[in-house]
């Protein structure tokens, strides 16, 4: 990380290059690495450890998914976005620019999120920058094999734009 800011690298766990499965379209999909939340059951427990990983640069990242000219946008999953908030606005700001949308799993309710916003830097950014945002702990006793793009039935996926123009929560099914 020498010679990097914080908002330049994010701690991935990995890059699936093209998924049907993590959103709508053709995703390319970042795992950040490091989450608090460690759901029993979770998917990809690998990705709870903070120091395991390897850094990457937003730059590099998106370099990458400028090769595929079929992607309809980035998710980001994990691990625990929201806890390198600044670094995934960031990138998503930049993947934007890209005409990519942006996907993003959080184990935070979005009523989490909107009431502890503030608290957190780059939270604000980083739902700001997300257009669907699929929240809520993965838990194993409401697991559904025939969701969209989620693993327990108490997850849901939010259109952001729409909540935050209604100033309540809008699904999306």
């Amino acid at each position: 990380m020498t010679g990097e800011s914080v908002e330049t690298v994010i701690r991935i766990a990995g890059i699936i290059n093209e998924s049907i499965v993590d959103g709508p379209g053709i995703r390319m999909v970042v795992f950040a690495q490091g989450c608090k939340h460690k759901c029993p059951g979770c998917h990809n427990p690998e990705t709870h450890d903070f120091e395991s990983g390897t850094w990457m640069t937003i730059d590099a990242i998106l370099q990458q998914a400028k090769q595929n000219p079929l992607l309809d946008g980035l998710t980001f999953s994990g691990g625990e976005p929201f806890e390198q908030a600044e670094a995934f606005a960031e990138l998503a700001r930049k993947a934007r620019q890209l005409n990519l949308d942006i996907v993003t799993y959080t184990g935070y309710t979005y009523e989490f999120i909107i009431e502890h916003g503030a608290e957190h830097k780059g939270w604000k950014a980083l739902l700001d920058g997300t257009d669907i945002l699929i929240d809520g702990r993965y838990e194993a006793d409401k697991r559904n094999l025939l969701l969209k793009f989620r693993g327990s039935e108490n997850q849901r996926m939010i259109d952001v734009k729409r909540s935050k123009e209604e100033n309540r929560v809008i699904t999306i099914e």
